[in-house]
């Protein structure tokens, strides 16, 4: 009850702004891509045409060794959460000087230091949730090499007796949520730089968290790498 009648009203709005354009932009990304080419439905069909050219290929080592090196880039970032998120846990036994640093900054309003453990503790939050998609990315591309390995060789498919477009498109699904869910891991990171605001004021988490919005959607629904893979 304490933190909540010591953090001002303002700070409340900023907050439920902040989590409310990152809930609603992972809304809006999730059922654009459902009829609009964005990034990740670009490169998920991308996904699909890998797997059904994994049906014809034996042995299958070349998709081996590219699943492989997907499962890599979660695994860096999962461990990067570990460390950022005992980092925070660090900064907690010197909020006191942390806090004196900030309101050192010109434009910075002072905050209570119970409010400014808070604000750490939001922080810590945002990462564990990063690191529990980055995991799980990393799990699902486990389930991609099993998938792999347990397609049929081209002979068997083309004596029709598995259905390869079957196979494919399961192992292609799967291909698919992993990206996906690496994508929420690497958003997280993303709007944690807009979290980084807050620190400052209720006002710059808003305008952090509105550019942070505006990068997103240029690059998922504007980029250069869009279009020349819609071409």
């Amino acid at each position: 009850m304490n933190i909540i009648t010591m953090l001002p009203w303002a700070d409340w709005l900023a907050l439920i702004a902040f989590f409310g354009l990152w809930v609603g932009y992972a809304w809006l990304a999730k059922v654009r891509g459902l009829r609009d080419q964005t990034l990740i439905a670009t490169t998920n069909r991308y996904r699909q045409m890998w797997m059904m050219q994994a049906t014809a290929r034996d042995p299958r080592m070349l998709d081996g060794l590219i699943t492989q090196n997907l499962s890599q880039t979660p695994a860096f970032f999962s461990s990067t959460s570990i460390i950022i998120i005992g980092g925070l846990f660090a900064l907690l036994g010197t909020t006191d000087k942390a806090a004196e640093l900030v309101g050192e900054i010109p434009f910075a309003q002072p905050t209570p230091l119970l409010v400014f453990e808070f604000k750490i503790l939001v922080l810590v939050g945002i990462f564990v949730y990063a690191f529990f998609r980055f995991s799980w990315s990393m799990r699902q591309y486990t389930f991609v090499a099993l998938a792999i390995g347990a397609m049929p060789t081209p002979e068997d498919f083309a004596a029709q007796r598995f259905d390869r477009q079957q196979f494919a498109e399961r192992a292609g699904n799967l291909v698919s949520a992993a990206a996906e869910t690496f994508n929420d891991g690497l958003r997280a990171y993303y709007f944690s730089f807009a979290a980084m605001a807050w620190f400052f004021s209720p006002m710059a988490l808003v305008l952090a968290t509105a550019l942070v919005v505006l990068i997103l959607y240029g690059r998922e629904f504007r980029s250069e790498v869009l279009q020349v893979l819609r071409d």
